[in-house]
């Protein structure tokens, strides 16, 4: 770039070295610059009072001005692209994204999500007029969903983590089997306090395939010859919980079964947790 006369090192010739862009090269348009002024994106202080309009109170000490992620998302998103903010913060990103029309996930793991992120975007699903409301027409509208997550499903040896319940593991599995979501919760496997029948051990049929997970004593019994393992008797139970004429896919800790009998029954085994789709 140099040889070229494309590298400007200053007048004096011992500056850090810039590439040139030749007006020649640029076609339409002005070079773009990183240069916004705060007349025109907003400054800490407008953050600081955008924040105040909607808590009546500076709680969150480093917001950014509505108008700044105005900029940002103009440049490089279109409505109904999806914005990602991995630390949400006082949640302007997410704010400003809903009035714009983009789709959004908001990440946070402070206690501010709840205290300070949830209250804020109701408000802008209601229709608050601070910020950059009037500028775009919002007049509220759409919603969103607060999500929690709860302990891993794999600790770091890869086994499944003890405190998951049967639930969980079934969510995790059919979505990774089917790339849906469950269309209920199944019920987890019933306590020393629990009257309530036998929960099943069938998460649903895809295509034609019914999936069966055997998973924290589902069947009624964590002995591992009760329930977690496959069983002739395990198998006679779930034919019967979920009469199905064609293929069955069952994941549970252990097979007893041989290849014959698992083809004569249209089934494919899957031992936990190691057959589970990552």
């Amino acid at each position: 770039m140099d040889c070229d006369g494309r590298i400007w090192w200053g007048k004096s010739g011992n500056n850090v070295p810039a590439p040139k862009l030749f007006l020649n090269e640029l076609g339409d348009g002005i070079t773009p610059t990183t240069l916004w002024k705060h007349e025109e994106v907003g400054h800490n202080q407008d953050a600081k009072r955008e924040y105040i309009a909607v808590f009546g109170a500076a709680a969150f000490g480093t917001p950014e001005p509505e108008r700044l992620m105005e900029r940002i998302l103009h440049i490089a998103t279109h409505p109904d692209d999806l914005v990602l903010d991995s630390f949400l913060g006082s949640g302007t990103t997410a704010a400003v994204a809903h009035k714009m029309g983009r789709r959004w996930i908001g990440i946070e793991m402070g206690e501010h999500a709840l205290t300070h992120c949830l209250p804020r975007l109701r408000k802008v699903v209601d229709g608050e007029q601070g910020g950059i409301s009037a500028a775009v027409g919002w007049q509220g509208g759409g919603g969103f969903a607060c999500l929690q997550l709860g302990a891993p499903l794999f600790d770091a040896d890869g086994e499944i983590h003890p405190e998951v319940r049967f639930a969980d593991l079934a969510a995790f599995i059919w979505l990774r089997e089917t790339g849906s979501a469950l269309a209920s919760p199944h019920s987890a496997a019933p306590t020393a306090s629990t009257a309530s029948p036998l929960p099943t051990s069938w998460l649903g049929t895809h295509q034609g395939t019914a999936y069966h997970l055997l998973f924290n004593g589902v069947l009624g019994d964590r002995r591992p010859a009760g329930g977690n393992v496959l069983t002739s008797a395990v198998l006679a139970l779930l034919q019967a919980d979920h009469p199905h004429h064609g293929p069955r896919v069952v994941y549970g800790e252990a097979c007893l079964l041989g290849p014959a009998r698992l083809a004569a029954a249209g089934l494919s085994f899957k031992q936990l947790p190691h057959a589970v789709p990552r």
